[in-house]
């Protein structure tokens, strides 16, 4: 069997003979102040128990130094690798490199049961952050699970962990200085984060009986991070601020404009008191965390308090701020001078720009790569992380076969398909692009085993996406290991999706659809969504079908209140047999189905005759749906105008992907 390496090294150079792992093998390690601790959890799932020796052998070896540099290396993460019949040698600058090197020769000595073929690699990683992030707020995790994650992660060299440890389901880390954060604040009635909002989104005593949620106490943090620092990996706080913190806001209503519980998800930036809650909480998460980023958000803040507060407007006076975005931004700027006067950076969400990117921020860029670019090019680091490729709560295969998602459809192979650094970047500007992180959000994801049937193997094709070069990728490789891979995961206890019974896309997507509109123009009586253009004005016409989501570039959004009306200029009168298109329903992010679809006919665009009526009962539900709303039938017509009307029940949107014409 050849051996392989995931993520693809930078080089490997097979050679003559091999190496044989066995129950005499010594390590030995050199160099200035090895941390043995280190050296053994890199070990810790070797084929043999590991026999350290203080000198030398001369054959059957694993030697292992620390050197002040390594020729063809630029990463401090970096490693060479030289495998003979005799012993193994891997060199590197860091411990971090040595620990990578040592998972290299784990996954070859698990391929050949023990036996390594003899090879020169030399490796180092594209990217110096490589990153996921876990939700434990929606649903929390315990300590140990959280740990799991980490051994596996930093097995692929995935060396972030981002703890979304704040948010509106619950708060939950130990802060001393506010009691009411974990005995008040972490608990909720409903198990789910589902049944907690049919429950109202109430909150709840850690003392009631009916109380569910947790924290992680300032030991479990410590334990965790102990743990991480000897898999090489770096875990990054996120805190909450300014939205996203009703359970705050309720804990302690004073911090809102309406000083009122459960009445507002945004913090009272005009409030001093507010700046003393956040400094004080960041004081002791800084205490337990050595990581140089804090997170703190940013995203989907409301903003709509802030208009009328008293407190608020009248910051906005004193600081000549013009707006609420300004406002928010006058928030970030102070919260990095804090961070930046304790040595830390602020870290946050693409939003942190509105009103203003404070001096020293970095970007993680989620609603797209706009915000990356953005914050590149005013000279700032940016970390890649949009949602249509990064975002691991959507499904990863056919709706209907999964365990129900958020939305969106995102298989492995776009996963593994995603460069980070855009095209439109000059090579001065893509050296601020640090690298990717993949997000596992958990609203509709209750169990352990859920989570990491979302996450994995989708965070190993980001993986290799963060630390291989984009040309020694291959996705026909990629798919060929990933098969391999999911029985050894599933071995180590593991719930991977199983990628050998993988659907695919949506058949009608597979490929470019011939019908009497391709090509032809189409006029819009009401403009689609500008937030999802898909291909524009062409979108209808292109011979495109979309696949499981909007999120494809082939769905087009229509948001107005009569969502939509479009005409279709055949450009000569032409006998026509049949209309439709199809259209899809995902309650969860407010996308439905038409009430009613209009389809008429005409010859000189002026007077119009309906070929259809449809009348449609949409009704709300957990499925990802789709229906064809069409009519057949005998007509002339130059101009076909195709009208879909939403309920006046359900707002929301409507996406079509294309309108066929026979």
């Amino acid at each position: 069997m050849v051996q392989t390496l995931t993520p693809v090294p930078v080089s490997y150079q097979t050679e003559q003979g091999k190496f044989q792992w066995d129950a005499q093998t010594q390590l030995f390690a050199e160099g200035e102040k090895i941390d043995t601790s280190i050296i053994e959890t890199a070990f810790q799932h070797a084929p043999q128990p590991i026999k350290w020796t203080e000198a030398l052998p001369k054959s059957n070896f694993i030697r292992l130094t620390l050197v002040p540099e390594l020729k063809g290396i630029t990463s401090p993460e970096g490693y060479t690798l030289q495998i003979t019949s005799n012993g193994i040698q891997i060199e590197a600058t860091t411990h971090a490199g040595l620990f990578y090197g040592v998972q290299s020769i784990l996954q070859l000595a698990e391929q050949g049961k023990g036996a390594i073929q003899a090879a020169t690699i030399t490796d180092e990683p594209r990217f110096e952050y490589r990153g996921i992030m876990l939700d434990v707020s929606r649903h929390f995790r315990s300590k140990e699970f959280v740990k799991k994650q980490i051994d596996l992660l930093a097995s692929y060299k995935i060396n972030r962990l981002h703890l979304h440890l704040t948010d509106a389901a619950g708060w939950r880390i130990e802060i001393d200085k506010y009691p009411r954060l974990t005995e008040f604040a972490a608990w909720r009635k409903g198990e789910t984060w589902k049944e907690w909002g049919k429950g109202g989104n109430q909150y709840c005593e850690a003392t009631d009986p009916e109380a569910k949620g947790g924290y992680y106490t300032k030991e479990d943090i410590k334990e965790i991070l102990e743990y991480a620092r000897q898999h090489c990996v770096t875990v990054i706080p996120e805190i909450e601020m300014p939205s996203h913190s009703e359970e705050v806001l309720t804990a302690y209503p004073e911090l809102s404009c309406t000083h009122k519980p459960y009445k507002q998800s945004d913090f009272c930036v005009g409030n001093e008191k507010t700046f003393e809650f956040l400094e004080n909480v960041l004081t002791e998460v800084m205490e337990l965390f050595p990581s140089q980023y804090i997170h703190i958000g940013g995203d989907e803040a409301g903003k709509g308090a802030w208009k009328t507060c008293p407190l608020c407007q009248a910051r906005m006076k004193k600081e000549g701020l013009k707006n609420v975005d300004e406002l928010q931004s006058y928030l970030i700027h102070r919260i990095e001078r804090f961070l930046n006067a304790n040595g830390r950076d602020l870290l946050g969400w693409d939003e942190i720009l509105e009103g203003g990117l404070a001096p020293n921020a970095t970007v993680m860029s989620w609603r797209g790569e706009a915000g990356g670019i953005k914050a590149v090019r005013a000279g700032h680091h940016a970390i890649m992380t949009p949602g249509e490729f990064c975002y691991f709560d959507g499904y990863q295969d056919a709706p209907y076969s999964q365990p129900e998602a958020i939305g969106g459809y995102l298989p492995l192979s776009k996963v593994y398909g995603y460069n980070p650094v855009p095209d439109s970047l000059t090579t001065e500007e893509a050296k601020l692009i640090q690298g990717v992180q993949g997000n596992v959000w958990t609203e509709y994801i209750p169990t352990e085993e859920h989570l990491e049937y979302m996450l994995y193997p989708r965070a190993i094709a980001l993986a290799e996406v963060a630390w291989t070069k984009p040309e020694n990728k291959s996705w026909d490789s990629f798919h060929e290991r990933i098969l391999k891979i999911i029985p050894q995961l599933q071995a180590k206890g593991y719930n991977p999706f199983d990628v050998s019974k993988e659907i695919g896309n949506r058949k009608e997507a597979a490929q470019p659809i011939e019908h009497l509109a391709v090509g032809k123009k189409v006029t819009f009586n009401i403009p689609y969504w500008p937030n999802y253009p898909a291909n524009g004005e062409k979108t209808l016409t292109d011979g495109l079908r979309g696949g499981w989501n909007y999120n494809d570039k082939r769905w087009l959004g229509f948001a107005d209140n009569h969502r939509m009306d479009v005409v279709i200029d055949l450009e000569k009168e032409t006998d026509i047999h049949s209309v439709a298109a199809d259209f899809m329903q995902i309650c969860g992010p407010d996308v439905y189905m038409p009430a009613k679809v209009i389809i008429s006919a005409s010859t000189d665009g002026k007077n119009y005759t309906t070929l259809a009526e449809i009348n449609h009962e949409v009704v709300k539900d957990d499925a990802v749906s789709f229906k064809n709303f069409g009519w057949q039938g005998e007509a002339k017509a130059r101009y076909i105008r195709y009208q879909a009307i939403a309920n006046a029940d359900h707002g929301g949107i409507q996406f079509v992907d294309e309108i066929v014409v026979k």
